[in-house]
């Protein structure tokens, strides 16, 4: 892990699983950490946060106070903004089973905190803060309470806030435990970020994520065996990717082939190459359907045509006449399937040239509906040798890998990587980067990266990106991918022109110039 330099190791960036977290607070514990100084530090932080957006306290809070240590952090928090002087009321949906939440409630009502017996209006202005079983929830929970929270969520009278996890959504899947989950406005997440927070499934329940910080020990995390990065925009700023020497020529400069386009999908051919322009490699080429290589020299004129795809009677594109004349050996990447379309004779026929391609091979799309459609399926990233990256959405990835099976998209992305010895970025509205030691969850990046033709766009960017700096590092890994897919992702956030893919293209282009001269704002 000594490799790792983007992004940091640290509480905010980390991501763990429910037993992860809870092993790393034992070992505190073990340490000598009190219990109750870790929920006084979880407790007293979060009022902190509180108390920094006053607002949401103007109407008074009620707090929600489960039966666990969950709970004892809600009255923490209900102590410290009673005692700055707010409105605070506690209710209590469940009996109190651990002794120590217990202690703070009875010092709650002691110093004159209100604790209902019966569950508050929905409809009042109030915050209501859902402190109930947080990371250590592992079944449903009584649909009534859901209920009663999510209506204070569609009503819109008064915010809702979630400590760790909302109630009733699982803190590995993401998803609710039955039909709902607490729809809150924002969720705090306490110590390190829980996977299931990251995940798409997660997204109409957990509002805003914010991260509470209570002093994990470095060492601890950076034991924490393969390490999964939650990155955002504000990573952007610390990415390190190579400068490119003064005096490199144009072949020193990344050289990349792309294979895409037919007949049927003639517009993806148009979209990769622009992608590729927009990385800044110095040299791209192109093995294109006759229909656009007609005209490609109109719209990219710097594009090196290396031969022309015929089509089948479908208008799918056969790949086979074309490679067998070309030296792949040339070239530092290779970038294979946007608009290819299906044809299982002419992959048969054309797998063995990629297979013994000993630079970096990108499979996107139809490629990746080829291998799963192939004799040698999935096999097909085993036979290769050499460094292979992948970009399926959700139904190409279980296409390729039938048998493999997650709680969520994060465990898919990681497993197929392992097994297969391959790169995966699983896209999604968060979408996942994953090698075989190391994952990077994408999270809060633009929706707007969600439409057709940016896929192709992104294809053509990240085989010229990985020729640029494989001209650097002859072994670029995984890390490499996750930041393209992020940069991808901010340019088309910050697209003034609107989203399609060419205006994004352009963006690109500027991002990569500015990155390149240390100008990201």
């Amino acid at each position: 892990m000594n490799g790792i330099v983007w992004p940091s190791i640290d509480s905010k960036h980390l991501i763990v699983d429910s037993k992860q977290m809870l092993i790393l607070e034992k070992e505190m514990f073990s340490d000598g950490m009190p219990q109750e100084a870790l929920m006084e530090k979880a407790g007293i932080q979060i009022s902190r946060w509180l108390l920094k957006r006053k607002p949401l306290l103007k109407y008074g809070i009620t707090v929600f106070i489960g039966p666990g240590h969950n709970g004892g952090d809600g009255a923490v928090i209900a102590r410290e903004l009673f005692l700055k002087g707010f409105l605070v009321r506690v209710w209590c949906p469940f009996p109190i089973k651990k002794t120590l939440t217990n202690n703070h409630l009875n010092y709650l009502t002691s110093i004159g905190v209100t604790k209902l017996v019966e569950p508050p209006n929905a409809n009042g202005k109030e915050l209501w803060i859902d402190a109930i079983f947080g990371n250590n929830q592992s079944r449903k929970v009584d649909n009534k309470l859901i209920k009663l929270f999510n209506q204070k969520f569609h009503n819109k009278y008064g915010k809702v806030i979630s400590i760790d996890i909302p109630t009733g959504l699982c803190p590995d899947k993401g998803e609710p435990f039955f039909d709902n989950a607490v729809k809150a406005n924002y969720t705090l997440a306490i110590g390190l970020h829980k996977i299931g927070l990251t995940q798409d499934s997660a997204l109409p329940f957990i509002g805003k994520l914010h991260h509470i910080d209570i002093g994990v020990p470095f060492y601890k995390l950076f034991n924490i065996e393969k390490k999964v990065f939650k990155v955002t925009y504000k990573d952007l700023k610390n990415i390190d990717l190579p400068s490119l020497p003064k005096n490199s020529n144009k072949y020193k400069r990344g050289r990349t082939l792309l294979i895409a386009g037919s007949k049927k999908y003639p517009g993806a051919a148009y979209l990769a190459l622009k992608g590729a322009i927009s990385s800044g490699a110095g040299f791209i080429s192109a093995v294109l359907p006759e229909l656009v290589a007609e005209s490609i020299w109109q719209v990219a004129p710097e594009i090196v045509l290396k031969g022309t795809m015929q089509s089948n009677h479908n208008g799918n594109a056969c790949l086979y006449s074309a490679l067998k004349n070309i030296d792949l050996s040339s070239f530092d990447s290779v970038a294979v399937g946007p608009g290819i379309g299906i044809d299982n004779d002419d992959w048969q026929k054309s797998k063995d040239y990629l297979i013994g391609f000993e630079g970096l091979l990108l499979l996107d799309a139809d490629a990746l509906n080829r291998i799963s459609e192939s004799k040698l399926g999935a096999k097909f990233f085993l036979e290769r040798k050499f460094n292979t990256w992948i970009t399926p959405h959700i139904k190409e990835f279980h296409r390729l890998f039938p048998d493999i099976r997650s709680d969520n998209n994060l465990g898919l992305a990681r497993d197929s990587a392992k097994e297969f010895n391959i790169s995966v970025l699983l896209k999604g509205a968060n979408s996942v980067v994953a090698g075989d030691e190391k994952a990077w969850q994408l999270f809060g990046t633009d929706s707007n990266t969600a439409r057709a033709g940016l896929g192709d766009l992104l294809s053509g960017f990240i085989a010229g990106s990985s020729a640029i700096d494989l001209t650097f590092n002859r072994n670029i890994t995984t890390d490499f991918f996750s930041k393209y897919v992020l940069l991808h992702s901010f340019a088309a956030s910050k697209c003034k022109k609107g989203s399609n893919a060419y205006a994004i293209g352009d963006e690109l282009s500027k991002l990569m110039r500015d990155k390149k001269t240390r100008q990201i704002s």
